[in-house]
């Protein structure tokens, strides 16, 4: 069944009653991937090698594993928007391909499309054949007369892909109430237009529901002009938002290009899905009070590279 989301209450529920992150007692759990200078993936670190700071402070590691058996969900949101028109069809098989092999016992996934609005295609399911028929939905979606309803027709009230506000949803409205891993998968060009979330907004969200985000920079070129890898105007915004969101929560961006296809990137995700070291410590900021607080992960090799969420809020548990 085909839902959709929102969007028109999204003004209503806004920070004060944001969703957080789930700890308990005072034990903050962090994931992160390692690489070295070539770019791949170390999976053969110890406790050891780690040192983990809050807010500049070194804090004891208490809990250490290479590999994880939580169950993982995943949120996999595709650019429908007419400048993804032509890419629609690679992006469904790829993506089944792609839950067909990553998707494990316990494991879940649920589809989303956005582009004049967001569209929940299939809700959360351990289902590869499942998830193929919400794939076989994906549609072009475009703003009926080329406005978002407003009281005045403005450049800002123009809803073409509303990419932030896909964001915030998949974290507020699906994910903060799992448990486990959990990672949201955009594919898009990075272009947003139209969201009535602004990017930091969705990026907090997903840093409250303790989900990572990772982007996928698919573009046109017969669209945006050029080749892959090239830049045009207005590509410098949406490239520095997708690195922005995805670096705070622990994730990054893949670029598709001639070197690296859709499936190749998808392979590349799945072994660094499967590839983090989970680590966990006692915060020493037992009061609930909404703050931030600043992560930073080392390894005792320089030269290699931790991917982490910058950051978590000291929010209190939803009774």
């Amino acid at each position: 069944m085909k839902v959709l989301l929102p969007l028109l209450v999204l003004s209503l529920v806004l920070p004060a009653q944001d969703p957080v992150i789930k700890v308990e007692v005072d034990l903050v759990n962090v994931l992160c991937s390692v690489r070295n200078k070539g770019n791949g993936l170390v999976g053969n670190l110890e406790k050891g090698d780690f040192k983990l700071l809050e807010d500049g402070k070194e804090m004891e590691i208490k809990y250490f594993t290479r590999e994880t058996d939580l169950p993982l969900t995943i949120g996999m949101l595709v650019d429908t928007s007419k400048s993804q028109e032509n890419l629609i069809d690679p992006e469904r098989r790829a993506a089944y391909q792609f839950f067909r092999v990553v998707l494990r016992k316990k494991d879940m996934a649920f589809l989303m499309q956005f582009g004049a609005e967001a569209e929940l295609l299939q809700d959360s399911t351990g289902s590869a054949k499942m998830l193929q028929d919400g794939l076989n939905q994906l549609r072009l979606s475009v703003p009926l007369g080329g406005l978002h309803p407003g009281p005045v027709p403005t450049q800002q009230n123009q809803a073409g892909t509303i990419l932030f506000d896909a964001v915030y949803l998949a974290a507020n409205e699906k994910l903060k109430g799992e448990v486990g891993r959990k990672v949201i998968v955009v594919i898009t060009d990075g272009d947003d237009t139209g969201s009535k979330i602004p990017r930091d907004k969705a990026t907090e969200a997903a840093q409250k529901a303790d989900t990572i985000i990772y982007f996928i920079d698919y573009e046109d070129p017969r669209y945006h002009g050029g080749g892959f890898g090239t830049f045009t105007i207005g590509r410098n915004t949406g490239n520095a938002d997708m690195s922005k969101m995805s670096g705070e929560t622990g994730g990054r961006v893949f670029r598709v290009d001639r070197k690296n296809s859709l499936d190749d990137i998808f392979k590349d995700l799945q072994d660094e899905m499967r590839s983090q070291y989970s680590i966990g410590y006692t915060s020493p900021h037992t009061q609930k009070d909404g703050s931030y607080h600043k992560i930073e992960i080392r390894t005792s090799n320089k030269e290699y590279k931790v991917q982490a969420r910058k950051g978590y809020y000291a929010m209190p548990q939803e009774q």
